[in-house]
């Protein structure tokens, strides 16, 4: 690796100022994709601001109407969190499939949302459930968040404090795994909200990152059953195509993760 200068801020602000004075910054969270980054060279800051032990940046909160999970919780802190489980299951489950141990002890819901992988899964959630991203500056829909591979709407410097869920009626998420990395190869988050609109999320499929799916949700919102889905074609246009299978592979887990999702959701 290269020199580049550690932080430990203490404060949001800190954080930002620190990030404002520095030429090339990046802010650590878990680390699971800058560290490697770095050590590949492909990414090189000259200053690492480690931001996941700021006082009050993490921890979880539920409401009645809302669960809102801080930038810098674990996926294992999500994952065993009764709180959340008795509200949004399927964020537990998610959670809990997330890598290996070692990932979920160091990982961060703040993180994975900020780096947007195409291939990671809380961004389905965030998607399926409309939820908001809450940043140190104002708080973001996730309609309006998600802008592409590894693309969000976060302005330079901008940090991720909270994820903001909305209680659904009901909700699941069923993914199928790499093998070795355990990111999806295919996942689809189905929710159901207490509104009675249906959202339908799946990533890892498509080209430009996770995506909703209108077709799924309309037909779901007619007919909430593993069945309504049962004769519905994906369309194969703008997925994944690689090592792992062709666009109509993805296609096609698409409609299969739907339907264990559906089924997961109750």
């Amino acid at each position: 690796m290269y020199e580049t200068t550690y932080h430990r801020p203490n404060s949001i602000d800190e954080a930002v100022a620190l990030f404002a004075k520095a030429s090339e910054p990046r802010y650590l969270a878990g680390g699971h994709t800058l560290i490697p980054t770095m050590k590949q060279r492909l990414a090189a800051p000259t200053d690492v601001i480690d931001i996941a032990r700021i006082p009050g940046l993490s921890g979880i909160e539920v409401s009645g109407e809302a669960v809102t999970i801080k930038a810098a919780t674990t996926h294992y802190d999500v994952a065993r969190s009764d709180a959340v489980r008795k509200a949004i299951p399927a964020l537990c489950m998610l959670a809990g499939d997330i890598g290996d141990p070692q990932v979920r002890y160091r990982g961060t819901i703040g993180g994975s949302i900020a780096n947007n992988d195409p291939s990671a899964d809380y961004p389905a959630a965030v998607l399926a459930l409309g939820a908001t991203i809450t940043t140190n500056k104002r708080g973001i829909a996730a309609d309006d968040y998600f802008k592409g591979l590894f693309t969000t709407a976060l302005e330079d410097g901008e940090i991720i404090t909270a994820v903001v869920f909305p209680v659904p009626a009901k909700a699941g998420y069923a993914k199928f795994p790499n093998p070795a990395s355990r990111f999806a190869l295919t996942g689809v988050f189905v929710a159901k909200l207490k509104s009675g609109a249906v959202r339908v999320a799946a990533t890892g499929a498509s080209q430009s990152g996770v995506m909703r799916l209108p077709d799924i949700e309309r037909a779901l919102a007619a007919s909430w059953s593993e069945a309504t889905l049962d004769k519905m074609r994906i369309s194969a246009d703008g997925l994944i195509a690689d090592v792992h299978g062709p666009a109509a592979y993805r296609a096609n887990l698409i409609g299969v993760m739907a339907r264990r999702a559906i089924a997961a959701a109750g």
